[in-house]
């Protein structure tokens, strides 16, 4: 073979080899054939075939054997991490091997509302499909702090609710740390249960620290606190709704938690309250205030003697007896105009 040939030879491989190269360069970064987005699921203990495999038949990429070939070459083969992806439109290879070595998974998140009892916020937790296992975790009231949490696949209904309950905790402790010194409060118990009084008492976040002033005001002055919540926490304890008004009857309940009843604070709180009513309690407005009504508009009314209260009382009732006029008026306009 001649100088000339050989060299027209070499030509040609290099050409070939660089023709191959930049095909394969272009089957690892280039836009791959996915059409929408998939989800795919890598268990634990999920070696590199296996996992091409399944993103394969997810139609995340069409060629395992250089999926696998490429993770080796990275060095990224034993580091692929379990979880659930999604995997968006036309993702390269070399980002989906990237996106599974770093561990880019899916984060669900679960509400679990202000004001629930931990029975009602349990109930939330076990309907989460998304979770595994079971509950085997005791949760009293007051425990968990109400709040958006993040999860991923795998994480158990248990590590949600230890997740749950380790915020309560650093909540809480911050609370009491910044609480006012003034505060007739004894301990960290009796300031959640107050928390979680002035949880179930207003929804509007301006006026917890009034609230919070009243029933302060009211332990200062040696005054039952007279909530309907705690009440109603005596005939439920948490476990279900009552499912009616409170009646004349219910407030001579004998309960610890009956505050028309017994001086002081109950035993425990009657649900889990959030931050800002931790924040209330810890740190209440100062006011003259010993008594508060609902105002027919989602507040209250507050007021420092019990005739002023009464006044309150009768104007609400007025308020709601218009409501209820306007109400059934528009009811029977409706029906007219079918």
């Amino acid at each position: 073979m001649n100088k000339f040939n050989l060299k027209k030879i070499t030509i040609i491989y290099s050409v070939l080899f660089a023709l191959i190269g930049w095909i394969v360069y272009g089957w690892i970064y280039g836009e791959g054939n996915l059409i929408g987005n998939a989800v795919v699921i890598i268990n634990k203990g999920n070696g590199s075939s296996v996992v091409a495999s399944k993103l394969k038949d997810a139609g995340v990429i069409n060629k395992a054997w250089l999926f696998k070939i490429l993770a080796r070459f990275m060095k990224l083969d034993k580091k692929l991490k379990a979880g659930e992806y999604i995997f968006e439109t036309q993702i390269s290879m070399y980002d989906v091997l990237t996106k599974l070595a770093k561990g880019d998974v899916i984060y669900r998140k679960i509400t679990l509302p202000e004001g629930l009892t931990s029975a009602q916020m349990l109930k939330i937790i076990d309907n989460e499909k998304f979770l595994t296992g079971n509950i085997t975790i005791d949760v009293k009231d007051g425990e968990m702090l109400p709040e958006t949490y993040s999860f991923m696949y795998g994480d158990t209904k248990d590590s949600l609710i230890l997740q749950a309950k380790n915020s309560m905790q650093t909540a809480l402790e911050d609370a009491w740390k910044k609480r006012d010194s003034k505060l007739p409060i004894k301990s960290k118990n009796e300031l959640l249960t107050l928390a979680s009084i002035i949880e179930k008492e207003t929804a509007v976040d301006t006026e917890r620290g009034l609230v919070a002033s009243v029933f302060v005001n009211r332990l200062i002055k040696g005054m039952r606190l007279q909530t309907d919540p705690t009440v109603i926490y005596a005939l439920t304890l948490g476990k279900k709704e009552l499912g009616r008004s409170l009646k004349k009857k219910d407030l001579k309940v004998n309960s610890p938690y009956n505050t028309y009843k017994h001086y002081g604070l109950p035993p425990s709180p009657i649900c889990n309250p959030g931050i800002l009513s931790l924040e209330a309690a810890a740190n209440p407005e100062e006011s003259p205030y010993l008594y508060f009504v609902a105002d027919g508009k989602g507040g209250h009314n507050f007021s420092k003697s019990l005739q002023e209260h009464n006044d309150n009382i009768q104007n609400w009732l007025k308020e709601r007896k218009i409501k209820r006029k306007a109400k059934i008026k528009k009811k029977t306009v409706e029906k007219q105009q079918k």
